[in-house]
């Protein structure tokens, strides 16, 4: 038997930031016309857009690409925000990486990098989503960091919005590349010269630094005042009020949203990220009923909300039977959410409500691979219990090691488990102590015993060296804490601030 090989790539902490603000698309036409005119003089065709974009026949239409972005029909977008990018075109370039980047993969996040920094000399809006992307790049070099921190702030002084949250973020997640920032003080400032997302700035740190509980007023005084502008406040708000079971203020909270949606000031996005937060149990007292008439009529025209009432019927199986929730996950798959792929290899997986299928459910999950951090974490489970007829230590350890890396805290736990257990595998006690302190997080009684049983096996004379690649790991993962799911709905909205 072989042991699997630990790969320890600098794979920091990696924000879920699954949607890019799409805000500004279209230019203003004096602004678009001179560029071109500048950059296709000699073009008839181009002293035709000069005047008009409707002036020459065929040509591609970023307006259209901006309202077929907005209805989901991101095909249509993407060949029209591509020919236009062509052209030479700043903001349509933006446009078009914005939805590589939505795709989290990994070759088109590479294809966006190149694609802002092709716009970024004169796209004040490229400079942001750059400044951003960097922040959020695994494993960035320092000499990275220093670039996103200085076109954030170029961005910033441009009068580009969403540059404060990623500037915190970077602060926080590289503070030995920024030693002389700190990060609390930094925002303190911000609040104080009234800049408009310092508040949410400090909500974010507030979530990173695991205090969240303990400041809840003032995320609920921040948020109220900031409601009107920044509607990724009705999530936050919506926390609060679940957090300290303040059923009457939510409810006014809802009824103002419902309105605000009505009017079209708030995105159906946002009224899905409040109803998981109502079916959030681990929140407080759920309340399913109203998510799931907050979703439903939503989910049509906002496909993502499909699976989130697929979520709902799977969590509270009262409302609806297994054929509803597999009609939502089909219309999900139709979407291509990877939400659906992962709930649907989790019910294979399970074998709860539909019958278990290993093989099944890692076709599910792979698709999911690169856009839902549990999916590895399942596909490693597959591969380390032997599900599919034995035992693959090393696929198991590198799709744990992925997840654990990127916040899964009980993919920690499974990976002391391979490593201790030997099933399939060598025994190693070193990774097994390595990964059973990570697995402390978790705060659950089966974790703090597996740590202990493996640190009284451990023999003095190894564990000087079990706890180096303790710190080894834990600086892998950066200063963050563990990413969680309310930290990534936090920067997944605020990511569409700027209007």
């Amino acid at each position: 038997m072989t042991t699997p090989t630990l790969n320890t790539p600098p794979t920091l902490w990696e924000r879920a930031c699954s949607r890019w603000d799409q805000r500004g698309l279209s230019e203003e036409p004096s602004r678009l016309h001179r560029e071109h005119a500048r950059s296709y003089r000699g073009s008839l065709c181009a002293v035709a857009l000069a005047v008009s974009l409707a002036g020459c026949a065929g040509l591609p239409d970023q307006r259209l690409a901006n309202e077929a972005l907005k209805r989901g029909d991101t095909a249509t977008a993407a060949q029209n925000y591509r020919q236009l990018a062509d052209l030479g075109y700043s903001e349509a370039q933006v446009g078009l990486a914005d939805i590589q980047v939505d795709s989290r993969d990994p070759a088109q996040m590479k294809q966006a990098e190149a694609t802002y920094r092709a716009a970024a000399s004169v796209s004040p809006r490229a400079q942001a989503r750059l400044g951003r992307l960097l922040v959020a790049k695994p494993g960035s070099t320092e000499a990275e960091q220093h670039e996103a921190e200085t076109l954030l702030k170029k961005a910033a002084a441009a009068g580009e919005g969403n540059t404060l949250i990623p500037l915190a973020m970077l602060y926080l997640q590289y503070p030995h590349s920024f030693p002389n920032v700190n990060a609390q003080q930094q925002i303190s400032q911000w609040r104080t010269e009234g800049k408009p997302e310092a508040g949410l700035a400090q909500v974010l740190l507030y979530r990173t630094q695991g205090t969240y509980d303990q400041h809840l007023d003032d995320v609920e005084k921040i948020c109220k005042a900031a409601l009107n502008t920044s509607d990724i406040c009705y999530v936050e708000l919506a926390t609060v009020y679940q957090k300290q079971a303040r059923p009457e203020q939510q409810a006014e909270l809802i009824k103002q949203m419902q309105a605000a949606h009505a009017r079209g000031s708030v995105s159906a996005q946002r009224v899905d990220s409040v109803a998981r937060v109502l079916a959030d149990s681990t929140l407080g007292q759920t309340d399913e009923k109203t998510a799931q008439s907050l979703l439903e009529p939503i989910a049509p025209g906002y496909p993502a909300s499909w699976v989130s009432l697929a979520q709902l019927l799977y969590d509270f199986p009262e409302l609806g039977d297994v054929d509803q929730m597999m009609k939502y996950l089909d219309n999900g798959r139709a979407a291509d959410q990877p939400r659906a792929e992962l709930l649907l290899g989790k019910l294979y997986f399970e074998g709860k409500l539909v019958p278990a299928d290993a093989k099944v459910a890692e076709e599910h999950f792979q698709k999911a691979v690169g856009r839902e951090v549990a999916a590895d974490y399942y596909l490693g489970q597959i591969y380390r219990r032997g599900y599919l007829g034995k035992v693959y230590p090393q696929k198991a350890l590198d799709h744990l090691l992925t997840a654990a890396r990127n916040g899964q805290n009980s993919a920690d736990f499974a990976i002391a488990q391979l490593f201790s257990q030997g099933k399939g595998t060598k025994p190693d006690p070193l990774n097994a102590y390595v990964f059973s302190q990570l697995a402390l997080a978790q705060n659950t009684p089966q974790a703090t015993e597996l740590a202990q049983t493996i640190q009284t096996q451990l023999p003095p004379d190894r564990l000087a060296e079990a706890q180096r690649l303790l710190k080894q790991e834990q600086a892998v993962r950066g200063a963050l804490s563990p990413n969680t799911p309310e930290l990534n709905a936090l920067q997944e909205e605020a990511s569409e601030e700027s209007k």
